[in-house]
Protein backbone atom coordinates (compact mmCIF):
# COMPACT_ATOMS: atom_id res chain seq x y z
CA UNK A 1 0.00 0.00 0.00
CA UNK A 2 1.24 3.19 -0.81
CA UNK A 3 1.38 5.86 2.36
CA UNK A 4 -0.68 8.53 0.73
CA UNK A 5 0.07 11.27 3.21
CA UNK A 6 2.55 14.63 3.51
CA UNK A 7 3.94 15.79 0.66
CA UNK A 8 4.43 14.35 -2.78
CA UNK A 9 8.07 14.17 -1.60
CA UNK A 10 6.96 12.31 1.51
CA UNK A 11 4.85 9.54 -0.48
CA UNK A 12 7.70 8.82 -2.91
CA UNK A 13 10.77 8.73 -0.01
CA UNK A 14 7.93 6.12 1.96
CA UNK A 15 7.27 3.56 -1.20
CA UNK A 16 9.74 0.73 -1.57
CA UNK A 17 8.61 -2.06 -3.80
CA UNK A 18 7.98 -5.93 -1.77
CA UNK A 19 7.47 -8.57 -4.73
CA UNK A 20 6.18 -12.03 -2.96
CA UNK A 21 8.00 -14.84 -4.55
CA UNK A 22 4.19 -16.38 -5.52
CA UNK A 23 1.91 -14.16 -7.06
CA UNK A 24 -1.62 -14.82 -8.96
CA UNK A 25 -3.87 -12.00 -10.28
CA UNK A 26 -7.06 -14.17 -9.48
CA UNK A 27 -6.07 -14.68 -6.13
CA UNK A 28 -5.48 -10.96 -5.37
CA UNK A 29 -8.36 -10.32 -7.63
CA UNK A 30 -11.29 -12.46 -6.42
CA UNK A 31 -9.97 -15.66 -3.90
CA UNK A 32 -8.51 -13.49 -1.36
CA UNK A 33 -11.80 -11.41 -0.59
CA UNK A 34 -14.11 -14.62 -1.43
CA UNK A 35 -12.25 -16.15 1.33
CA UNK A 36 -12.60 -13.32 3.52
CA UNK A 37 -16.16 -11.71 2.73
CA UNK A 38 -17.79 -13.78 0.01
CA UNK A 39 -21.34 -11.65 0.38
CA UNK A 40 -19.25 -8.17 -0.75
CA UNK A 41 -20.31 -6.50 -3.38
CA UNK A 42 -17.87 -6.94 -6.65
CA UNK A 43 -19.77 -5.57 -9.55
CA UNK A 44 -23.05 -4.05 -10.82
CA UNK A 45 -23.30 -5.24 -14.51
CA UNK A 46 -26.46 -3.10 -16.09
CA UNK A 47 -27.00 -4.50 -19.50
CA UNK A 48 -27.71 -2.67 -22.81
CA UNK A 49 -31.51 -3.40 -21.97
CA UNK A 50 -31.22 -1.79 -18.62
CA UNK A 51 -31.76 -4.76 -16.56
CA UNK A 52 -29.02 -4.92 -13.28
CA UNK A 53 -27.39 -7.71 -11.58
CA UNK A 54 -25.22 -7.97 -8.62
CA UNK A 55 -22.26 -10.32 -7.90
CA UNK A 56 -20.76 -10.75 -4.97
CA UNK A 57 -16.92 -11.81 -4.70
CA UNK A 58 -18.06 -15.37 -3.92
CA UNK A 59 -20.24 -16.16 -6.59
CA UNK A 60 -17.87 -14.24 -9.07
CA UNK A 61 -14.61 -16.52 -7.51
CA UNK A 62 -16.97 -19.70 -7.76
CA UNK A 63 -18.10 -19.50 -10.87
CA UNK A 64 -14.35 -18.39 -12.58
CA UNK A 65 -13.98 -22.18 -10.64
CA UNK A 66 -16.36 -23.62 -12.37
CA UNK A 67 -14.88 -22.17 -15.82
CA UNK A 68 -10.92 -22.79 -14.94
CA UNK A 69 -12.53 -26.35 -14.62
CA UNK A 70 -14.26 -26.43 -17.50
CA UNK A 71 -11.80 -25.10 -19.77
CA UNK A 72 -9.09 -27.79 -18.66
CA UNK A 73 -11.68 -30.79 -19.27
CA UNK A 74 -10.89 -28.88 -23.07
CA UNK A 75 -7.29 -29.44 -22.91
CA UNK A 76 -6.35 -26.05 -22.12
CA UNK A 77 -3.61 -25.33 -19.61
CA UNK A 78 -0.36 -23.34 -18.53
CA UNK A 79 0.66 -20.92 -21.62
CA UNK A 80 -1.78 -21.78 -23.59
CA UNK A 81 -3.56 -18.33 -25.48
CA UNK A 82 -7.10 -17.90 -24.63
CA UNK A 83 -9.07 -14.64 -25.97
CA UNK A 84 -11.55 -12.73 -24.75
CA UNK A 85 -14.12 -11.45 -27.57
CA UNK A 86 -16.69 -10.06 -25.60
CA UNK A 87 -17.70 -6.08 -23.80
CA UNK A 88 -17.75 -5.48 -20.48
CA UNK A 89 -20.16 -7.53 -18.32
CA UNK A 90 -19.06 -10.40 -15.91
CA UNK A 91 -18.43 -12.93 -18.22
CA UNK A 92 -15.67 -11.15 -19.17
CA UNK A 93 -14.23 -10.76 -15.87
CA UNK A 94 -14.64 -14.35 -15.06
CA UNK A 95 -12.95 -15.36 -18.04
CA UNK A 96 -10.01 -13.42 -17.12
CA UNK A 97 -9.84 -15.06 -13.62
CA UNK A 98 -10.23 -18.74 -14.67
CA UNK A 99 -7.51 -18.07 -17.44
CA UNK A 100 -5.47 -16.44 -14.60
CA UNK A 101 -6.18 -19.58 -12.51
CA UNK A 102 -5.10 -22.07 -15.03
CA UNK A 103 -1.84 -20.22 -15.36
CA UNK A 104 -2.57 -19.82 -19.06
CA UNK A 105 -2.36 -16.06 -21.31
CA UNK A 106 -6.09 -14.54 -21.00
CA UNK A 107 -5.36 -12.12 -24.89
CA UNK A 108 -8.56 -9.87 -24.59
CA UNK A 109 -9.86 -8.26 -27.65
CA UNK A 110 -12.43 -5.42 -28.70
CA UNK A 111 -15.78 -6.40 -30.01
CA UNK A 112 -14.89 -3.52 -32.42
CA UNK A 113 -12.51 -5.45 -34.16
CA UNK A 114 -12.92 -6.41 -37.94
CA UNK A 115 -12.64 -9.99 -38.81
CA UNK A 116 -9.14 -8.69 -40.50
CA UNK A 117 -7.98 -7.36 -36.82
CA UNK A 118 -8.80 -10.13 -34.97
CA UNK A 119 -7.43 -12.75 -37.40
CA UNK A 120 -4.08 -10.99 -37.19
CA UNK A 121 -4.11 -10.86 -33.35
CA UNK A 122 -5.58 -14.60 -33.13
CA UNK A 123 -2.78 -16.13 -35.55
CA UNK A 124 0.31 -14.23 -34.21
CA UNK A 125 -1.01 -15.01 -30.94
CA UNK A 126 -1.52 -18.59 -31.57
CA UNK A 127 -4.54 -18.57 -29.46
CA UNK A 128 -6.18 -22.43 -28.93
CA UNK A 129 -9.62 -20.91 -27.94
CA UNK A 130 -11.83 -17.98 -27.73
CA UNK A 131 -14.41 -17.02 -25.52
CA UNK A 132 -17.35 -15.26 -27.65
CA UNK A 133 -21.15 -14.14 -28.06
CA UNK A 134 -22.91 -15.30 -30.89
CA UNK A 135 -21.60 -12.15 -33.56
CA UNK A 136 -17.75 -13.12 -32.00
CA UNK A 137 -18.32 -16.78 -33.11
CA UNK A 138 -19.51 -15.42 -36.64
CA UNK A 139 -16.31 -13.94 -37.20
CA UNK A 140 -14.27 -16.35 -36.44
CA UNK A 141 -15.97 -18.71 -38.42
CA UNK A 142 -15.84 -16.58 -40.99
CA UNK A 143 -11.64 -16.66 -40.42
CA UNK A 144 -11.48 -20.35 -39.51
CA UNK A 145 -9.05 -21.71 -42.56
CA UNK A 146 -6.47 -18.77 -41.23
CA UNK A 147 -6.22 -20.02 -37.85
CA UNK A 148 -4.19 -23.46 -37.44
CA UNK A 149 -4.06 -23.62 -33.67
CA UNK A 150 -7.48 -22.40 -32.79
CA UNK A 151 -9.56 -25.43 -31.59
CA UNK A 152 -12.73 -23.97 -28.98
CA UNK A 153 -14.97 -21.20 -29.06
CA UNK A 154 -17.05 -20.87 -25.96
CA UNK A 155 -19.91 -18.87 -26.27
CA UNK A 156 -21.48 -17.22 -23.39
CA UNK A 157 -25.21 -16.26 -25.44
CA UNK A 158 -25.81 -19.72 -27.12
CA UNK A 159 -29.58 -19.88 -26.01
CA UNK A 160 -31.47 -23.28 -25.87
CA UNK A 161 -30.91 -24.22 -29.23
CA UNK A 162 -27.34 -23.81 -29.04
CA UNK A 163 -24.72 -22.00 -31.04
CA UNK A 164 -24.11 -22.79 -35.00
CA UNK A 165 -21.63 -25.34 -35.26
CA UNK A 166 -18.44 -24.38 -37.11
CA UNK A 167 -16.47 -26.93 -39.17
CA UNK A 168 -13.03 -28.16 -37.41
CA UNK A 169 -13.70 -26.36 -34.28
CA UNK A 170 -15.78 -27.51 -30.68
CA UNK A 171 -17.93 -24.88 -30.19
CA UNK A 172 -19.32 -25.02 -26.66
CA UNK A 173 -22.07 -23.65 -24.44
CA UNK A 174 -21.06 -21.85 -21.86
CA UNK A 175 -23.84 -22.40 -19.35
CA UNK A 176 -23.60 -26.02 -20.10
CA UNK A 177 -20.09 -25.96 -19.48
CA UNK A 178 -19.86 -23.97 -16.21
CA UNK A 179 -22.85 -26.65 -15.23
CA UNK A 180 -20.84 -29.76 -15.38
CA UNK A 181 -17.80 -28.35 -13.57
CA UNK A 182 -16.92 -28.02 -10.03
CA UNK A 183 -16.99 -24.67 -8.14
CA UNK A 184 -13.62 -25.89 -6.29
CA UNK A 185 -10.50 -25.02 -8.18
CA UNK A 186 -6.65 -25.43 -7.23
CA UNK A 187 -4.80 -22.34 -8.45
CA UNK A 188 -1.97 -23.22 -10.40
CA UNK A 189 0.94 -22.19 -9.08
CA UNK A 190 2.59 -18.85 -10.71
CA UNK A 191 5.33 -15.91 -9.90
CA UNK A 192 5.31 -12.41 -10.61
CA UNK A 193 7.48 -13.06 -13.97
CA UNK A 194 4.56 -16.18 -15.31
CA UNK A 195 2.74 -15.02 -17.91
CA UNK A 196 -0.41 -13.48 -17.27
CA UNK A 197 -1.93 -11.50 -20.20
CA UNK A 198 -0.76 -10.31 -23.56
CA UNK A 199 -2.27 -6.78 -24.83
CA UNK A 200 -2.08 -5.67 -28.51
CA UNK A 201 -0.72 -2.36 -28.97
CA UNK A 202 -3.25 -0.07 -30.53
CA UNK A 203 -1.27 -0.29 -34.13
CA UNK A 204 -1.29 3.94 -34.67
CA UNK A 205 2.45 3.31 -35.19
CA UNK A 206 2.71 0.17 -37.31
CA UNK A 207 1.51 -3.43 -37.00
CA UNK A 208 0.18 -4.16 -33.78
CA UNK A 209 2.17 -6.22 -31.35
CA UNK A 210 1.73 -8.28 -28.72
CA UNK A 211 2.79 -6.71 -25.33
CA UNK A 212 3.20 -9.92 -22.98
CA UNK A 213 2.82 -9.16 -19.01
CA UNK A 214 3.58 -11.22 -16.05
CA UNK A 215 1.33 -11.22 -12.64
CA UNK A 216 3.01 -8.70 -11.63
CA UNK A 217 1.59 -6.54 -13.63
CA UNK A 218 -1.21 -5.56 -11.59
CA UNK A 219 0.87 -5.12 -8.67
CA UNK A 220 3.05 -2.59 -10.93
CA UNK A 221 -0.27 -0.67 -11.46
CA UNK A 222 -1.05 -0.62 -7.46
CA UNK A 223 0.77 2.54 -6.50
CA UNK A 224 -0.45 4.24 -9.63
CA UNK A 225 -3.86 3.77 -8.84
CA UNK A 226 -3.29 4.92 -5.32
CA UNK A 227 -1.76 7.74 -6.63
CA UNK A 228 -3.88 9.16 -9.19
CA UNK A 229 -7.13 8.52 -7.15
CA UNK A 230 -5.76 9.99 -3.99
CA UNK A 231 -5.42 7.38 -1.17
CA UNK A 232 -7.70 4.56 -2.96
CA UNK A 233 -9.87 3.28 -1.75
CA UNK A 234 -11.47 5.36 0.23
CA UNK A 235 -15.09 4.37 2.08
CA UNK A 236 -17.85 4.33 -0.04
CA UNK A 237 -15.57 4.28 -3.58
CA UNK A 238 -17.61 3.06 -6.72
CA UNK A 239 -15.60 2.20 -9.92
CA UNK A 240 -16.46 2.93 -13.16
CA UNK A 241 -15.01 3.59 -17.05
CA UNK A 242 -16.32 3.95 -20.51
CA UNK A 243 -13.08 2.37 -21.65
CA UNK A 244 -13.19 -0.84 -23.43
CA UNK A 245 -11.92 -3.66 -20.85
CA UNK A 246 -10.42 -5.39 -24.01
CA UNK A 247 -7.05 -2.39 -23.58
CA UNK A 248 -4.90 -1.90 -20.83
CA UNK A 249 -7.26 1.40 -19.71
CA UNK A 250 -10.28 -0.78 -19.32
CA UNK A 251 -8.84 -3.20 -17.45
CA UNK A 252 -6.09 -2.08 -15.53
CA UNK A 253 -6.23 1.41 -15.13
CA UNK A 254 -9.80 0.52 -13.51
CA UNK A 255 -10.87 -2.93 -13.48
CA UNK A 256 -8.02 -5.85 -11.94
CA UNK A 257 -7.08 -2.98 -9.23
CA UNK A 258 -10.14 -1.57 -7.98
CA UNK A 259 -11.63 -5.65 -7.44
CA UNK A 260 -8.17 -5.80 -5.86
CA UNK A 261 -8.81 -3.22 -3.42
CA UNK A 262 -12.10 -4.38 -2.68
CA UNK A 263 -14.02 -1.33 -4.64
CA UNK A 264 -17.33 -2.37 -6.14
CA UNK A 265 -17.34 -1.58 -10.15
CA UNK A 266 -19.86 -0.62 -12.67
CA UNK A 267 -19.88 -2.53 -16.11
CA UNK A 268 -22.23 -0.21 -18.29
CA UNK A 269 -20.56 0.57 -21.33
CA UNK A 270 -22.58 1.71 -24.25
CA UNK A 271 -21.58 0.29 -27.99
CA UNK A 272 -21.23 4.11 -28.83
CA UNK A 273 -20.28 6.43 -26.31
CA UNK A 274 -23.34 8.64 -25.30
CA UNK A 275 -22.21 11.58 -22.57
CA UNK A 276 -25.71 11.72 -20.83
CA UNK A 277 -25.64 8.48 -20.78
CA UNK A 278 -22.22 8.83 -18.33
CA UNK A 279 -23.56 11.26 -16.76
CA UNK A 280 -27.12 9.71 -15.42
CA UNK A 281 -24.89 6.08 -14.79
CA UNK A 282 -22.62 8.12 -12.46
CA UNK A 283 -25.46 9.44 -10.94
CA UNK A 284 -27.14 6.09 -10.79
CA UNK A 285 -24.60 4.11 -9.42
CA UNK A 286 -22.99 6.95 -7.29
CA UNK A 287 -19.52 6.46 -8.78
CA UNK A 288 -17.00 8.25 -7.12
CA UNK A 289 -13.92 6.99 -8.71
CA UNK A 290 -13.53 6.70 -12.48
CA UNK A 291 -11.32 6.36 -15.17
CA UNK A 292 -12.25 8.41 -18.33
CA UNK A 293 -9.95 8.67 -21.48
CA UNK A 294 -10.00 12.64 -22.51
CA UNK A 295 -11.71 11.76 -25.86
CA UNK A 296 -14.82 10.76 -23.85
CA UNK A 297 -14.12 14.24 -21.55
CA UNK A 298 -14.16 16.79 -24.40
CA UNK A 299 -17.64 14.74 -25.24
CA UNK A 300 -18.89 15.28 -21.87
CA UNK A 301 -17.87 18.97 -22.19
CA UNK A 302 -20.67 19.37 -24.38
CA UNK A 303 -23.28 18.96 -21.83
CA UNK A 304 -24.55 21.87 -20.49
CA UNK A 305 -24.03 22.62 -16.76
CA UNK A 306 -23.53 19.00 -15.79
CA UNK A 307 -23.10 19.85 -11.65
CA UNK A 308 -27.51 21.24 -12.29
CA UNK A 309 -28.67 18.22 -14.31
CA UNK A 310 -26.96 15.67 -12.33
CA UNK A 311 -26.09 14.64 -9.02
CA UNK A 312 -22.85 14.01 -9.02
CA UNK A 313 -20.70 12.16 -5.78
CA UNK A 314 -17.54 11.95 -8.28
CA UNK A 315 -14.43 12.30 -6.00
CA UNK A 316 -11.46 11.68 -8.43
CA UNK A 317 -11.25 11.28 -12.19
CA UNK A 318 -8.11 9.86 -14.08
CA UNK A 319 -7.34 10.25 -17.61
CA UNK A 320 -4.93 8.23 -19.69
CA UNK A 321 -4.36 7.60 -23.71
CA UNK A 322 -3.75 10.76 -25.09
CA UNK A 323 -3.00 14.63 -23.87
CA UNK A 324 -5.89 15.93 -21.67
CA UNK A 325 -5.22 19.43 -22.65
CA UNK A 326 -5.54 22.59 -20.60
CA UNK A 327 -8.96 23.52 -21.50
CA UNK A 328 -10.60 20.05 -20.59
CA UNK A 329 -8.26 20.47 -17.56
CA UNK A 330 -9.42 24.02 -16.27
CA UNK A 331 -13.38 23.02 -17.86
CA UNK A 332 -13.25 19.87 -15.21
CA UNK A 333 -12.16 22.37 -12.59
CA UNK A 334 -15.34 24.83 -13.38
CA UNK A 335 -17.87 22.87 -14.08
CA UNK A 336 -17.11 19.54 -12.57
CA UNK A 337 -15.75 21.04 -9.43
CA UNK A 338 -13.16 18.63 -9.75
CA UNK A 339 -9.29 18.25 -10.33
CA UNK A 340 -8.96 15.71 -13.42
CA UNK A 341 -5.52 13.58 -12.84
CA UNK A 342 -3.75 12.84 -16.03
CA UNK A 343 -1.48 10.20 -15.74
CA UNK A 344 0.80 8.45 -18.45
CA UNK A 345 2.25 5.04 -19.20
CA UNK A 346 2.01 2.64 -22.63
CA UNK A 347 0.79 -0.85 -22.97
CA UNK A 348 3.81 -2.26 -22.13
CA UNK A 349 4.42 0.09 -19.36
CA UNK A 350 2.06 1.79 -17.72
CA UNK A 351 0.81 4.44 -14.95
CA UNK A 352 4.88 6.15 -14.52
CA UNK A 353 3.84 9.31 -14.63
CA UNK A 354 0.97 11.41 -12.85
CA UNK A 355 -0.84 13.82 -11.08
CA UNK A 356 -2.53 13.81 -7.52
CA UNK A 357 -4.23 16.96 -7.13
CA UNK A 358 -4.44 16.65 -3.09
CA UNK A 359 -0.46 16.28 -3.00
CA UNK A 360 -0.34 19.69 -4.97
CA UNK A 361 0.78 17.80 -8.47
CA UNK A 362 -1.86 18.79 -10.80
CA UNK A 363 -1.05 21.74 -13.51
CA UNK A 364 -2.96 22.30 -16.33
CA UNK A 365 -1.42 21.08 -19.75
CA UNK A 366 1.35 18.67 -17.96
CA UNK A 367 0.56 15.10 -17.23
CA UNK A 368 2.65 15.46 -13.79
CA UNK A 369 5.76 13.21 -12.00
CA UNK A 370 7.16 10.54 -11.35
CA UNK A 371 4.64 8.28 -9.81
CA UNK A 372 6.36 6.12 -6.47
CA UNK A 373 8.12 3.30 -7.60
CA UNK A 374 9.03 3.85 -11.21
CA UNK A 375 11.73 6.28 -12.55
CA UNK A 376 10.96 8.26 -15.67
CA UNK A 377 13.83 10.11 -17.93
CA UNK A 378 13.93 12.79 -21.22
CA UNK A 379 16.24 10.88 -23.20
CA UNK A 380 17.96 11.54 -26.34
CA UNK A 381 18.70 9.22 -29.36
CA UNK A 382 21.65 7.94 -27.85
CA UNK A 383 20.11 7.18 -24.35
CA UNK A 384 21.68 9.76 -22.67
CA UNK A 385 19.74 11.81 -19.65
CA UNK A 386 18.24 15.32 -21.56
CA UNK A 387 18.36 18.24 -18.71
CA UNK A 388 15.63 20.14 -17.70
CA UNK A 389 13.41 21.91 -20.73
CA UNK A 390 14.99 19.86 -23.32
CA UNK A 391 13.02 17.82 -25.70
CA UNK A 392 13.24 14.23 -26.36
CA UNK A 393 12.04 11.16 -26.00
CA UNK A 394 10.16 9.92 -22.16
CA UNK A 395 11.72 6.66 -21.38
CA UNK A 396 11.41 4.17 -18.19
CA UNK A 397 14.14 3.10 -16.89
CA UNK A 398 14.19 -0.77 -16.33
CA UNK A 399 13.55 -3.23 -14.99
CA UNK A 400 10.29 -2.26 -13.34
CA UNK A 401 7.32 -4.31 -12.04
CA UNK A 402 4.50 -2.91 -14.18
CA UNK A 403 7.15 -3.47 -17.28
CA UNK A 404 6.17 -6.06 -20.24
CA UNK A 405 7.72 -9.12 -20.81
CA UNK A 406 8.44 -9.10 -24.42
CA UNK A 407 6.76 -8.44 -27.57
CA UNK A 408 5.27 -11.61 -28.47
CA UNK A 409 7.51 -13.89 -31.40
CA UNK A 410 9.46 -10.43 -32.24
CA UNK A 411 12.23 -10.67 -30.51
CA UNK A 412 13.86 -7.91 -32.41
CA UNK A 413 11.24 -5.09 -32.01
CA UNK A 414 11.86 -6.17 -27.88
CA UNK A 415 15.50 -5.36 -28.25
CA UNK A 416 14.48 -2.11 -29.85
CA UNK A 417 12.47 -1.27 -27.33
CA UNK A 418 15.00 -0.42 -25.26
CA UNK A 419 18.28 1.82 -24.68
CA UNK A 420 20.64 0.72 -22.39
CA UNK A 421 18.70 0.91 -19.03
CA UNK A 422 15.84 2.38 -20.23
CA UNK A 423 12.51 1.49 -21.94
CA UNK A 424 11.68 4.12 -24.72
CA UNK A 425 8.31 5.05 -25.50
CA UNK A 426 8.61 6.62 -28.82
CA UNK A 427 6.21 9.56 -27.24
CA UNK A 428 8.34 13.12 -27.16
CA UNK A 429 8.29 15.01 -24.04
CA UNK A 430 9.74 17.93 -22.26
CA UNK A 431 10.71 17.55 -18.14
CA UNK A 432 10.94 20.68 -16.14
CA UNK A 433 13.37 21.54 -13.14
CA UNK A 434 10.15 20.00 -11.10
CA UNK A 435 10.13 17.21 -12.87
CA UNK A 436 6.59 17.73 -14.30
CA UNK A 437 6.46 16.57 -18.00
CA UNK A 438 4.85 17.96 -20.96
CA UNK A 439 3.64 15.65 -23.73
CA UNK A 440 4.18 16.58 -26.51
CA UNK A 441 3.37 13.26 -29.13
CA UNK A 442 4.56 10.37 -30.58
CA UNK A 443 7.59 10.55 -31.76
CA UNK A 444 6.12 10.68 -35.81
CA UNK A 445 3.01 13.08 -34.49
CA UNK A 446 4.90 15.84 -33.71
CA UNK A 447 4.92 18.70 -36.18
CA UNK A 448 7.93 20.59 -37.22
CA UNK A 449 6.74 23.98 -38.87
CA UNK A 450 9.77 26.60 -39.44
CA UNK A 451 12.22 25.20 -36.71
CA UNK A 452 9.22 24.81 -34.20
CA UNK A 453 8.90 21.33 -32.89
CA UNK A 454 4.91 21.22 -32.12
CA UNK A 455 2.34 18.51 -30.73
CA UNK A 456 -1.00 18.21 -32.21
CA UNK A 457 -2.93 17.05 -28.95
CA UNK A 458 -3.19 20.66 -27.30
CA UNK A 459 -4.62 21.99 -30.85
CA UNK A 460 -7.27 19.46 -30.83
CA UNK A 461 -7.77 20.25 -27.14
CA UNK A 462 -7.89 23.87 -27.67
CA UNK A 463 -9.88 23.58 -30.99
CA UNK A 464 -12.01 21.06 -28.94
CA UNK A 465 -12.96 24.23 -26.68
CA UNK A 466 -15.07 25.85 -29.21
CA UNK A 467 -18.50 25.59 -29.21
CA UNK A 468 -19.00 24.36 -33.23
CA UNK A 469 -16.33 21.54 -32.75
CA UNK A 470 -16.87 18.18 -32.09
CA UNK A 471 -13.59 16.67 -31.89
CA UNK A 472 -10.61 17.37 -33.93
CA UNK A 473 -7.62 15.46 -35.79
CA UNK A 474 -4.27 17.71 -36.12
CA UNK A 475 -1.33 16.81 -38.71
CA UNK A 476 1.51 18.19 -40.15
CA UNK A 477 1.20 18.97 -43.83
CA UNK A 478 4.15 19.09 -46.26
CA UNK A 479 5.27 22.64 -47.05
CA UNK A 480 8.47 23.76 -49.00
CA UNK A 481 8.96 27.04 -47.04
CA UNK A 482 8.11 25.63 -43.29
CA UNK A 483 8.93 22.03 -43.56
CA UNK A 484 5.30 21.44 -42.19
CA UNK A 485 2.62 23.45 -41.94
CA UNK A 486 -0.40 22.90 -39.06
CA UNK A 487 -3.60 21.26 -40.80
CA UNK A 488 -6.73 20.21 -38.94
CA UNK A 489 -9.79 18.20 -39.77
CA UNK A 490 -12.76 19.04 -37.74
CA UNK A 491 -15.81 17.31 -37.34
CA UNK A 492 -18.24 20.23 -36.26
CA UNK A 493 -21.07 19.96 -33.16
CA UNK A 494 -24.71 19.12 -34.22
CA UNK A 495 -26.17 22.96 -35.22
CA UNK A 496 -22.88 23.95 -36.79
CA UNK A 497 -22.69 24.72 -40.74
CA UNK A 498 -19.15 24.55 -42.12
CA UNK A 499 -18.25 27.89 -43.72
CA UNK A 500 -14.86 29.44 -44.91
CA UNK A 501 -16.05 32.03 -42.06
CA UNK A 502 -16.38 29.53 -39.78
CA UNK A 503 -12.64 27.73 -40.73
CA UNK A 504 -11.04 31.62 -40.43
CA UNK A 505 -12.87 31.63 -36.89
CA UNK A 506 -11.24 28.65 -35.84
CA UNK A 507 -7.76 29.56 -37.02
CA UNK A 508 -8.21 32.77 -35.15
CA UNK A 509 -9.15 30.73 -32.00
CA UNK A 510 -6.28 28.96 -31.86
CA UNK A 511 -4.32 31.42 -32.60
CA UNK A 512 -5.25 33.37 -29.99
CA UNK A 513 -5.55 30.60 -27.21
CA UNK A 514 -2.23 29.15 -28.00
CA UNK A 515 0.74 30.73 -30.12
CA UNK A 516 1.13 32.08 -33.73
CA UNK A 517 3.28 29.30 -34.76
CA UNK A 518 0.51 26.71 -33.26
CA UNK A 519 -2.79 27.68 -35.36
CA UNK A 520 -3.72 25.30 -38.37
CA UNK A 521 -3.08 27.30 -41.48
CA UNK A 522 -5.93 24.46 -43.04
CA UNK A 523 -9.02 23.78 -41.72
CA UNK A 524 -10.87 20.88 -43.65
CA UNK A 525 -14.22 19.79 -41.86
CA UNK A 526 -14.93 16.05 -42.09
CA UNK A 527 -18.18 13.74 -41.45
CA UNK A 528 -16.24 11.54 -38.96
CA UNK A 529 -12.88 11.61 -36.88
CA UNK A 530 -12.10 7.34 -36.85
CA UNK A 531 -10.94 6.24 -33.61
CA UNK A 532 -8.98 3.26 -32.46
CA UNK A 533 -11.26 0.74 -30.58
CA UNK A 534 -9.10 2.45 -26.87
CA UNK A 535 -11.01 5.89 -27.90
CA UNK A 536 -7.47 7.50 -29.46
CA UNK A 537 -7.53 9.74 -32.83
CA UNK A 538 -5.97 7.90 -35.87
CA UNK A 539 -4.20 10.32 -36.96
CA UNK A 540 -2.08 8.71 -39.38
CA UNK A 541 -5.21 8.64 -41.74
CA UNK A 542 -5.52 12.19 -42.05
CA UNK A 543 -1.54 12.87 -41.76
CA UNK A 544 -1.72 10.31 -44.88
CA UNK A 545 -4.28 12.37 -46.38
CA UNK A 546 -2.62 15.46 -45.84
CA UNK A 547 0.22 14.62 -47.54
CA UNK A 548 -1.57 12.94 -50.56
CA UNK A 549 -3.43 16.37 -51.10
CA UNK A 550 -0.07 18.24 -50.73
CA UNK A 551 1.39 15.60 -52.92
CA UNK A 552 -1.21 16.47 -56.16
CA UNK A 553 -0.71 20.42 -55.52
CA UNK A 554 2.60 19.88 -55.91
CA UNK A 555 2.52 17.91 -58.97
CA UNK A 556 -0.47 20.43 -60.47
CA UNK A 557 1.97 23.02 -60.19
CA UNK A 558 4.77 21.32 -61.60
CA UNK A 559 2.29 20.62 -64.66
CA UNK A 560 1.36 23.96 -64.96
Amino acid sequence: MLEYRGTYDDVMRGFRWQLPRTYNIATAVAEDWARREPDRLALVHRDAAGREERWSYGRIDATANRLANGLRSLGLGRGDRIAILLPQGPETLICHLAIYKLAAIALPLSTLFGVEALSYRLEHAGARAVVANRAGLAAVAEIRDVLPDLRHVVVVDAGPAGAEPVPGLSVVDLDRLLAAASDRFETEPTGPDTPAMMIYTSGTSGPPKGALHGHRVLLGHLPGIEFVHEGFPREGDVAWTPADWAWAGGLLNLLLPSLAFGVPVIAGRQEKFDPDFAYWLIERYRVRTAFIPPTALRLMRRVDNPRGRYDLQLRTIGSAGESLGSETFEWARADLGLTVNEFYGQTECNIVIGSSAKLGVARAGLIGRCVPGHKVAIVDETGDELPAGELGQIAIRAPDPVMFLEYWRKPEATVEKFLGDWMITGDVGVMDEEGYVRFVGRDDDVITSSGYRIGPAEIEDCLAGHPAVALAAVVGRPDRLRTETVAAFVKLAPGAVPSPDLAATLRDYVRKRLSAHEYPREVTFVDEIPLTTSGKVIRRLFRERAHAEAAAEEASKHWE
